[in-house]
């Protein structure tokens, strides 16, 4: 009882599955020297912050394999041959560029489901991704355009990137959940909501030039709950009536943009993060079209800090529209 229970804590710790499969211990070669391979976790292999400048060889019966933090300047075509089990590939913070990673590198890892290249050299996402791929993080690199095909992917991580256009359709993606496109330099024409897919659920546009949206842009998204939108350029005259008044939305960060009023949001919003605008006046009605006992806002968090208002310009009936908001920071 003691060893399984060492067993799991250890499988705990790592962030990996536990396999139970016995099949496991006996198969797939041996561990190189230069890397960790748990007898409680036979397929898991941990290279991590080795100083590794090329791709290790490892076993076939790898499911989990940890190289980031290394200095990994290729995935060659060869590299990966042996990897016909791979669920996990982490390979974030290495010297990884375009050109060195092969056009079969990753085409026959047909279980593959999470790849993670972030803080590479990467001008490109790699050609030929599996279909089984579902977590791609590809953030901190100098990627140009965004891409189409892998339909299965439900979460793609590409802030901090070189991206201008959301023009390009993304929309392929149907099973697109999470979309990160923070810290680009996006604008955001008539054409992007038809490009996003309709099932997203959190879409991050943050520390970007946006400074206006078109009509309707989060009224096909009838599944999207957290939208963040802070450090941009957003003003007033840039976002269409009732843009934010979508029923669904469980949080929205405005923050840090140029609005000068509070723009109506739905009464089933949870929270609402618009410090550091330049808003100049609290107007209840953006909350509550009517204030009375059985018309109220389901808000519970409202940051205004960092505005031109104080805590003396809300009103007093705020305290009926505004009744379930543990948290009004001014």
């Amino acid at each position: 009882n003691s060893w399984q229970g060492f067993s799991f804590f250890q499988c705990f710790l790592s962030g990996s599955p536990v396999d139970k499969d016995p099949k496991e211990y006996t198969t797939g070669g041996e561990c190189p020297d230069v890397c960790d391979c748990p007898p409680t976790f036979p397929s898991a292999m941990y290279c991590d912050g080795r100083g590794l400048t090329t791709m290790p060889t490892f076993p076939s019966r790898v499911k989990y394999l940890y190289l980031q933090n290394n200095a990994i300047t290729a995935v060659p075509d060869s590299a990966m041959v042996n990897a016909t089990n791979l669920v996990w590939l982490i390979l974030h913070n290495n010297q990884l560029t375009s050109e060195a990673i092969g056009k079969k590198a990753f085409l026959k890892l047909e279980g593959l489901e999470r790849l993670y290249l972030q803080h590479n050299n990467l001008t490109s996402v790699p050609p030929n991704l599996p279909r089984s791929l579902r977590d791609l993080r590809i953030s901190h690199n100098k990627i140009e355009k965004v891409f189409q095909g892998m339909d299965n992917l439900t979460i793609l991580y590409l802030h901090d990137n070189a991206v201008t256009d959301m023009s390009t359709s993304l929309k392929a993606l149907k099973s697109l959940t999470l979309l990160d496109l923070s810290g680009n330099n996006i604008f955001i024409d008539a054409q992007v909501p038809e490009a996003l897919p309709e099932g997203l659920h959190q879409l991050y546009i943050e520390f970007n030039s946006i400074d206006s949206l078109p009509e309707g842009f989060l009224g096909r998204f009838t599944q999207l709950q957290y939208v963040r939108m802070a450090h941009n350029q957003l003003t007033d005259k840039g976002i269409p009536p009732n843009t934010f008044n979508v029923t669904g939305l469980v949080e929205l960060d405005l923050s840090f943009n140029k609005l000068e009023r509070i723009p109506p949001v739905s009464t089933t919003l949870h929270h609402l993060y618009l410090q550091a605008n330049q808003i100049k006046e609290f107007t209840l009605g953006s909350f509550c079209s009517i204030v009375d006992v059985t018309n109220f806002s389901k808000l519970q968090t409202l940051r205004l800090d960092g505005n031109e208002i104080s805590r003396q310009d809300i009103p007093s009936e705020s305290s009926l529209c505004l009744r379930q908001a543990s948290t009004i920071k001014v």
